[in-house]
C-alpha cells in the first residue's frame, strides 16, 4: 500500500480507487486509518455528532390506537416516527400514514417502509414501486426507513439492481432514503473486496441521484461476525470511500455504546439507535441526556437532527478544560 499517495488523495479530496479501498481494509495500522477517516469526517461535519429522537411504530388495523400512541410520543419529544406495515398490508398503509400526519405536529417526521417493503408492495400496485412511493408521499410520508441488523427474507431476495431502482425512484421524488449495508459473516473478515465493491456501487448511485444523506453499516448479528478492530476499520473505509455521502451513522444498540463512541473517532458523525426523552428509557433505548453525555464525553458537540438531516437543536460541546478539540482516538 502506498500510504503517502493515499494520504495525498485524502488531503486534496481526490477520489479513492477500488485498489485503495482494498489496501485500506488490509491496513494493520488502525490509528493511522482512523486519523484519515477523522479528517474526512471533520471536513463534512466539523465538531458535531448527530442524533434523532425517534420511535418505531408497527401499524395494525387499529389506526386509532396508533394515532394515540404517536401523539403521546410527540408530546414527550419524539421528532421522528418510523412506521412498519405490520398487519395493515398495502391496502391500509396510505390511510394510516394520512391519519398520523393529520394528527401530529408538522415537526414530527414520518418515515415509512424499507426499500424491500417498497419493492414488495410495488408488485401489488398498478404503477409499481413508483406508484407506491407517490401514494406514501401524498399521504404525508417524509421518506423511507433504514433496514435493521437482521436480514429479512424479502431483503435477502432483493438484488442490488432492484434495490438501486427503488432508491433512485425515492431520491428522484425528494423522499429521504437512508442507505444501509450489512457486513461481517460466519466466514469472518474475508469479504473485504466484496464490501468495497458494494460501497463503490453505492457511490456510483449517489453520483447519479445525490439523494443519500446517511449511510449505515450494519454488522450482521451472527457469532464471530466482526471484531472491534474490524468494525472500526469498516467505518473508516466507508467514510473514506463514500466521499459523496454527507453522513455516516453508527447504531449504538447494534455495535455497543463503547464501540459507537470509538466509531465517532473513525469516520462516523451520527449515533443511531432509539433515543427517547424522559427520565428513564425502556428496552433498547437511551434517554436524550444519556446520549448527550456519551457524545460530549467523546469530544463532540451534540446536534439533534430532523428526518432530512437539518439541525433541529444544538447542544453545548465538551468541557474545554477536558479537551479543547476533538482528536482521533488511538486504540
Amino acid at each position: 500500500m502506498d500510504a503517502a499517495d493515499i494520504e495525498r488523495k485524502v488531503r486534496s479530496g481526490e477520489r479513492l480507487s477500488r485498489a485503495d479501498g482494498i489496501a485500506l481494509y488490509d491496513c494493520a495500522d488502525l490509528a493511522w486509518l482512523g486519523g484519515l477517516a477523522h479528517q474526512v469526517r471533520t471536513r463534512h461535519s466539523g465538531d458535531t455528532a448527530r442524533f434523532v429522537v425517534h420511535r418505531s411504530l408497527e401499524l395494525t388495523a387499529d389506526t386509532g390506537e396508533a394515532v394515540g400512541r404517536a401523539t403521546r410520543w410527540a408530546a414527550e419529544g419524539v421528532t421522528e416516527l418510523r412506521l412498519t406495515p405490520g398487519g395493515t398490508g398495502w391496502s391500509g398503509l396510505p390511510e394510516a400514514v394520512r391519519a398520523l400526519r393529520d394528527a401530529l405536529p408538522a415537526e414530527v417526521a414520518l418515515t415509512t417502509c424499507t426499500v424491500a417493503d417498497i419493492a414488495g408492495f410495488g408488485a401489488e400496485h398498478a404503477d409499481g414501486a413508483s406508484g407506491v412511493l407517490d401514494a406514501l408521499a401524498e399521504a404525508g410520508s417524509d421518506g423511507l426507513c433504514a433496514e435493521g441488523p437482521v436480514e429479512t427474507a424479502a431483503e435477502a431476495e432483493l438484488s442490488w439492481e432492484e434495490r438501486a431502482r427503488v432508491l433512485r425512484l425515492a431520491h428522484g421524488k425528494g423522499l429521504a432514503a437512508p442507505c444501509t449495508m450489512r457486513y461481517g459473516s460466519v466466514a469472518g473478515y474475508g469479504e473485504r473486496a466484496d464490501f468495497v465493491d458494494r460501497l463503490l456501487r453505492l457511490r456510483e448511485l449517489q453520483d447519479e441521484t445525490g439523494g443519500c444523506q446517511v449511510f449505515l453499516p450494519l454488522r450482521r448479528d451472527v457469532p464471530q461476525s466482526a471484531t472491534g478492530a474490524e468494525i472500526l476499520t469498516t467505518f473508516a473505509v466507508s467514510r473514506l470511500l463514500l466521499d459523496n455521502v454527507p453522513h455516516l451513522a453508527v447504531d449504538w444498540a447494534l455495535h455497543s455504546v463503547q464501540t459507537a463512541q470509538l466509531a465517532l473517532q473513525h469516520g462516523a458523525d451520527e449515533m443511531a439507535g432509539q433515543v427517547v426523552d424522559g427520565e428513564q428509557a425502556e428496552g433498547e433505548a437511551l434517554t436524550r441526556e444519556d446520549l448527550l453525555d456519551l457524545i460530549t464525553d467523546t469530544g463532540f458537540r451534540p446536534v439533534q437532527r430532523d428526518a432530512r438531516h437539518g439541525e433541529l437543536r444544538g447542544f453545548p460541546g465538551p468541557d474545554p478544560q477536558r479537551r479543547e478539540t476533538p482528536q482521533p482516538m488511538r486504540v
